[in-house]
């Protein structure tokens, strides 16, 4: 897991984290609490970036950036979709790699 904070420090970027649909925060909660080794730390960066934003058609969480930037940069970004288009991308080729073919949502 990625301390999203962290990384917009170090790098002196904004960050964006982009889901499809909003996560059950319960449940993840319970599965790094426990199941998952070292799952007090990430549940605790997940708490402190904070809870995910409905904007342009997705969620995300965000580091450097405000929600009226990150909502402009998705929609310049989603040419076919609410996906911008180098998530899109990144989960093709990810899907190629992995699995031989995409699972065809991106």
């Amino acid at each position: 897991m990625v301390d999203v904070q962290a990384l917009h420090r170090r790098l002196g970027i904004p960050v964006l984290v982009v889901a499809r649909s909003a996560p059950n925060l319960a449940a993840i909660r319970f599965a790094l609490l426990h199941k998952v080794r070292g799952g007090r730390r990430k549940w605790a960066l997940l708490e402190r970036l904070g809870p995910m934003e409905a904007v342009q058609g997705v969620y995300v969480q965000r580091a450097g950036i405000t929600l009226d930037q990150a909502a402009g940069l998705i929609r310049r970004l989603a040419l076919h979709g609410v996906l911008p288009e180098p998530l899109r991308t990144a989960h093709l080729i990810a899907g190629g790699v992995t699995r031989g073919e995409s699972r065809h949502r991106a």
